[in-house]
C-alpha cells in the first residue's frame, strides 16, 4: 500500500504575479496520485513564503509526524515542484533528514529525481538553488529600489507619526501632514525646548490632547522626538563603500531643522536645566519634591492596592534605603506647615511694597531702554515723514 500526504504552497505575492493556484495544484497531486495508486493521508494547503520552514501549516505536519513515529509504512510527501517545498537551500536539506527520519521521502512530481542516485543530488542542488537566487535577486533589486527612491527624497513604507500616506493623481505615493495629528507633534517639540515637562509628562499631555484618535505609544512618541524626518531631512544608511548621509526630503517638514536641533541638545542633556516636576497624580503632590531624611535622595510615591481593592498612597525613597510613610500624613503635615507660614496682613502688605520697589529696580534699567528705543523710532518716524513732505 502506497500512502502520500499532498503539500501545497503557495505566496500572496506569487499568486498574484505569477498565477499560482492551490486548487490547480491539488487537482495535479490528485491526478498523479490516481496515476500511481496512492492513497491520499493528508492534505496540507499552505499560505506562506517559503524562506523558511517556519509555516503553521508546516509546523502541523511535523507534529503529526513526531506523533506516529513508530509507523512503519513509508509515506510520500508530494508536492508540484521543489521552490513549493522551500527556498532555502541549506535549510531545505535539512528537512530532508529529518522527514526522512520519520520515514517520509519527499518528491516534486514536475522534478522528480531517484536521489538513491548519488549524480541526482546534482539536480537537486540545482532544484533547490535556483529559486533561493531567485529570491536573494528579486530582495536586492527591491533594496536598490528603495535605496534610489531614499536618494530622490521620498519617503518609503507607512507614513510616520504626523503625516498620511497618499497617492497622486500620476499614482505616485507620498506622504503628506495629517491634519489633526502634526499640530499635536508639534506642540510637544515645543514642549521639549521650553523644557517645563520632562519628556514621559509631554507624551502623557500629548495622549490626553489626541483623545485617542491618534496612537501616540511611548515608543513611536521617543522614535518621533529622534527622526529627522520631521525637518524635511531623509537619512541614507551606508553601504559598502558609500557613507551614510541626509538627503532633502520631497515631502513637507513639520518643523524647522533649528527647532530639531535644538530638541536634540535637550534631549542628550547638553541643555538641560534641572527643575522639579510640575505634574504629579492628585494624591501625590509632593513626589518629586520631598527629601529623604535618610540618604538624601528625591523620594518618589506610589499606590499599593489592598485586600479591599482600595488603594493606599506612600512617598518612598527611591534608592534601597527603605524610608517610606503615607502620603496622606505627609500631605496634611505640609498643608499645616503652610499654614503656619501665612503672614499677618501688615507683614503681607509691607512684603508686596517691597516686592514691587525690587521688581522696579531691577527692571528700572530695562525700562529706561525701552524708553530710549522708542524715542529714537519716533525720531527716525518724524524724519522720514518730512523727508517725504
Amino acid at each position: 500500500m502506497k500512502i502520500a500526504d499532498l503539500y501545497i504552497r503557495v505566496s500572496t505575492d506569487e499568486q498574484a504575479d505569477k498565477g499560482y493556484s492551490q486548487r490547480d495544484q491539488e487537482d495535479r497531486l490528485r491526478h498523479y496520485c490516481k496515476i500511481k495508486g496512492f492513497d491520499i493521508r493528508h492534505v496540507f494547503i499552505e499560505d506562506h513564503s517559503a524562506k523558511t520552514f517556519e509555516r503553521p501549516e508546516w509546523k502541523n505536519y511535523l507534529s503529526i509526524l513526531r506523533k506516529s513515529k513508530n509507523n512503519k509504512v513509508p509515506i510520500a510527501l508530494l508536492f508540484t515542484k521543489w521552490d513549493r517545498f522551500s527556498r532555502n537551500a541549506a535549510d531545505a536539506y535539512q528537512m530532508i533528514k529529518v522527514l526522512r527520519a520519520f520515514g517520509v521521502e519527499p518528491e516534486a512530481i514536475e522534478q522528480p529525481l531517484d536521489l538513491s542516485v548519488p549524480e541526482n543530488k546534482i539536480m537537486l542542488a540545482f532544484y533547490l538553488a535556483t529559486p533561493e537566487v531567485e529570491n536573494d535577486r528579486r530582495s536586492l533589486n527591491v533594496f536598490h529600489g528603495m535605496r534610489r527612491a531614499k536618494k530622490e527624497g521620498r519617503c518609503m513604507g507607512t507614513a510616520p507619526l504626523g503625516y498620511t500616506n497618499k497617492i497622486a493623481k500620476d499614482k505616485r505615493k507620498y506622504i503628506a501632514i495629517d491634519d489633526f495629528a502634526a499640530p499635536l507633534l508639534r506642540w510637544a517639540f515645543e514642549q521639549i525646548i521650553e523644557n517645563n515637562f520632562n519628556t514621559e509628562q509631554v507624551w502623557k499631555l500629548l495622549r490626553e490632547k489626541s483623545q485617542s484618535r491618534v496612537r501616540f505609544s511611548k515608543n513611536n512618541f521617543w522614535r518621533a522626538l529622534r527622526n529627522p524626518l520631521y525637518c524635511g531631512k531623509i537619512f541614507i544608511p551606508p553601504y559598502k563603500d558609500e557613507d551614510g548621509h541626509f538627503v532633502v526630503g520631497q515631502h513637507e517638514p513639520l518643523i524647522s531643522e533649528h527647532m530639531f536641533d535644538e530638541v536634540q541638545r535637550v534631549l542628550d542633556g547638553r541643555k538641560r536645566i534641572l527643575k522639579p516636576k510640575v505634574v504629579s497624580p492628585n494624591h501625590l503632590p509632593l513626589r518629586g519634591f520631598l527629601k529623604c531624611s535618610n540618604c538624601g535622595k528625591t523620594m518618589t510615591g506610589s499606590a499599593s492596592k489592598g485586600k479591599m481593592g482600595r488603594y493606599y498612597h506612600y512617598y518612598h525613597c527611591s534608592s534601597t534605603c527603605g524610608v517610606r510613610f503615607k502620603a496622606e500624613v505627609a500631605n496634611d503635615a505640609f498643608i499645616n506647615q503652610l499654614r503656619n507660614l501665612v503672614p499677618k496682613q501688615g507683614i503681607l502688605d509691607l512684603f508686596t511694597e517691597a516686592f514691587v520697589n525690587e521688581f522696579e529696580q531691577q527692571t528700572k534699567m530695562q525700562s529706561n531702554e525701552r524708553m530710549d528705543l522708542l524715542k529714537q523710532i519716533e525720531t527716525q518716524n518724524q524724519r522720514l515723514k518730512n523727508a517725504l513732505v
